[in-house]
């Protein structure tokens, strides 16, 4: 099933899309999703879902470890980004203004969702765990992940707005090998980013393992699964996000998640 999460005259709420048409899905990622006959409108898109945690994974496509001259990691890198950076398909990027970046980048990502309690998951258990997946966008400002936080990569990915989810949270039974997927970037038109999941160094399952281990990962808990190659840092010339640009993440049998960028809004 294609799950979206939509804000209808009632409030948010989950809903089954189909052919471009809306029906309300009760249930919840821990109980499982139920679709109903009943029509819902659509006031926007939400988030696909609302997570209680976010982990990111980095350097685990072995293309984009060689741009960035960093050798293969023998253990997956995992930060943190900040709940408030999630951001709704068509919401805007915002470019951080009070504390400034100007290397603001773009990175597609796979985005898994656990479903339900998850502790020491062996490789082979491991996507017992999984509820479905959605597109990511894991914005990062360069100068703050890498110059300005003490070698700590969290406050340079959790700016509010840096994570960008959707359109739809695509039931696992829909994608029994994510290890298999087309996933691309576009920045204003432009294809940047083209690769496959198949360069993942760390597999899904890998990660779901290593990230549960001694490790509760509670119902809700999404890990960002990594990026490819072409991103803006290792460009030559550096191509960086910038107000009036527009992104769009696809990813094979999930879509298109696409944001505009702005500036940050001062209060």
């Amino acid at each position: 099933m294609r799950i979206v999460r939509l804000l209808s005259e009632s409030g948010p709420c989950y809903a089954v899309e189909r052919e471009g048409h809306y029906s309300l899905c009760t249930g919840s990622l821990a109980e499982g999703f139920t679709p109903t006959d009943v029509p819902v409108e659509s006031l926007g898109l939400l988030a696909p879902v609302e997570p209680t945690v976010i982990f990111a994974i980095g350097l685990n496509y072995r293309e984009h470890a060689e741009e960035m001259s960093k050798p293969i990691p023998e253990y997956p890198v995992v930060t943190m980004k900040n709940l408030s950076s999630l951001q709704a398909p068509g919401g805007a990027i915002e470019l951080p203004v009070h504390l400034p970046s100007d290397q603001v980048d773009y990175e597609c990502e796979l985005a898994v969702v656990i479903g339900k309690p998850c502790k020491n998951a062996s490789k082979e258990t491991a996507l017992d765990y999984v509820a479905g997946y959605t597109a990511a966008n894991d914005v990062s400002a360069r100068d703050w992940q890498q110059i300005y936080s003490g070698g700590q990569w969290c406050k340079g990915k959790s700016f509010d707005t840096f994570c960008p989810l959707g359109p739809a949270l695509v039931t696992a039974d829909e994608i029994p090998d994510p290890d298999n997927l087309v996933i691309r970037t576009e920045l204003n038109g432009e294809c940047v980013q083209a690769s496959n999941t198949s360069d993942m160094i760390f597999s899904v399952a890998e990660l779901i393992a290593f990230l549960s281990g001694s490790m509760t990962l509670p119902a809700g808990t999404l890990i960002l699964t990594g990026t490819p190659p072409g991103v803006g840092i290792a460009r030559k010339p550096q191509r960086f996000l910038q107000a009036g640009d527009e992104v769009t993440i696809e990813i094979e049998k999930i879509g298109r998640l696409t944001n505009p960028v702005v500036l940050e809004p001062m209060c």
